[in-house]
């Protein structure tokens, strides 16, 4: 397929491109710095692009079949998230691209005790804004008229392996026996790049755990 992705310096980013570039992709990369994306690939097509702008959004994903975000702000920074999360919704749009499948937060997921991750007692005081964020981009999203799909990872994200064996779920954070709910970049970038393949939650949210 011809894709775009935003975010492609980031970690998740990095694994998205590894990953759709080895399922032999062709990727379009926009990127603010060129020299950060420490990659080069004949299919892989770094360009310099800016996702604030529905105009730039727009250029850079017209004409391909469907445009990946793995953006994501750094904590203090949360109010740019919304921002991109319409620029997004909006250039897309306009570009004519067929569907928007973006790498989001976990804070929105609902625990076994029937509230989200983020409103629990153990959850980290200082991700809590960050974590709004991403629940209020997940209703850009959400409310657009675009095929979107919107991945919500596990509670923890580490580095490690790619296993390709992972358990996927809606709404619920998925926890193992021992009540840890965690993957690895890697495989998070593979599931998204297995529901860009073959659309499963087209205009719905997903989540992946071990």
């Amino acid at each position: 397929m011809n894709i775009t992705i935003f975010g492609a310096t980031g970690k998740i980013g990095q694994a998205l491109l590894k990953e759709a570039l080895n399922r032999e992709h062709d990727v379009t990369a926009v990127v603010r710095d060129v020299s950060r994306l420490q990659m080069e690939h004949e299919r892989l097509h770094p360009v310099i692009g800016d996702l604030l702008d529905p105009d730039s959004v727009a250029e850079h994903c017209k004409g391909r079949e469907a445009v990946i975000s793995a953006y994501g702000p750094q904590a203090g920074d949360e109010e740019e998230m919304l921002e991109a999360a319409r620029s997004l919704v909006e250039g897309v749009r306009r570009s004519g691209a067929k569907r928007l499948l973006v790498v989001g937060g976990a804070g929105s997921l609902i625990t076994d005790d029937g509230v989200r991750l983020m409103d629990t007692p153990t959850f980290p005081e200082e991700l809590y804004f960050l974590a709004k964020a991403h629940a209020d981009a997940y209703g850009i999203y959400s409310g657009s008229d675009l095929d979107w799909t919107y991945l919500s990872p596990a509670a923890v994200l580490e580095e490690g392996p790619r296993s390709g064996n992972f358990r996927i779920g809606i709404d619920r954070l998925i926890t193992d026996e021992a009540g840890s709910s965690r993957i690895t970049i890697a495989d998070l970038a593979a599931a998204l790049v297995d529901e860009l393949e073959d659309p499963y939650f087209v205009r719905s949210r997903f989540t992946v755990a071990y």
